[in-house]
């Protein structure tokens, strides 16, 4: 009997490590935040594309470990304020930077224009930062996020939605609400707290200061 129960443990538990099916050192975050909020823009059509960006095969988020588990340490105080984190994006495949590059050089599409950098000819994407042939998401330790209700769902008002190119996204823009900029105080104070470090032209973008793969981009699939 102990002999039969051993060699289930072990089956049990190669299963479950296949299921995941992730490098070690990755997880998903629903499994250690199962209250998170999720809407993986990359996985459907409402982004700056206007399609569905390959290598997102689901609708769900993967990160580092050690990302993951400040971000539980975020999530557990916006708890208190009856806020959660709502994520836009996690790891990133490099298969789904080279889509956005190729994107980029097809100066003709333009489909989204109006909605996510109405002000940025396309052409300059690349010299104004907003588009790069290697991104802080695929090393796993950056996500894109913004707070919502925890009760109703609903997004706190950032002043730009997310994704979208402009000044109107740089952290540094005052041009704001009283209430806008207190909500994007408070995002960027709980995430600094946290050991998350800002991108400079957007809101929502924040790498894990210590982040345990500096100089590996993966190229694994989202699903």
């Amino acid at each position: 009997m102990k002999r039969f129960f051993y060699v289930l443990l072990i089956c049990y538990t190669w299963s479950c490590t296949s299921q995941n099916n992730l490098p070690e050192g990755f997880g998903y975050v629903h499994h250690t935040i199962p209250d998170i909020q999720l809407e993986l823009r990359y996985f459907g059509s409402d982004n700056f594309i206007g399609k569905p960006i390959d290598g997102y095969h689901k609708n769900v988020a993967i990160m580092t470990t050690d990302a993951i588990n400040a971000l539980k340490r975020v999530q557990d105080e916006l708890k208190q304020y009856n806020l959660s984190i709502k994520i836009f994006d996690g790891y990133r495949p490099q298969t789904a930077v080279n889509h956005f590059v190729h994107w980029a050089k097809q100066l003709n599409d333009t489909v989204n224009k109006q909605k996510f950098y109405p002000k940025v000819k396309k052409e300059h994407l690349f010299e104004e930062g907003y588009i790069s042939s290697k991104s802080g998401h695929t090393r796993g330790s950056t996500i894109d996020m913004t707070l919502v209700d925890l009760n109703s769902g609903e997004e706190l008002d950032m002043g730009s939605p997310w994704d979208f190119f402009g000044p109107e996204s740089w952290v540094a823009n005052l041009d704001l609400t009283f209430q806008q900029r207190a909500n994007r105080m408070l995002l960027q104070t709980v995430m600094r707290k946290h050991g998350f470090k800002y991108y400079t032209k957007e809101w929502w973008h924040f790498t894990l200061q210590n982040e345990p793969f500096p100089d590996t981009y993966f190229d694994f699939p989202i699903e």
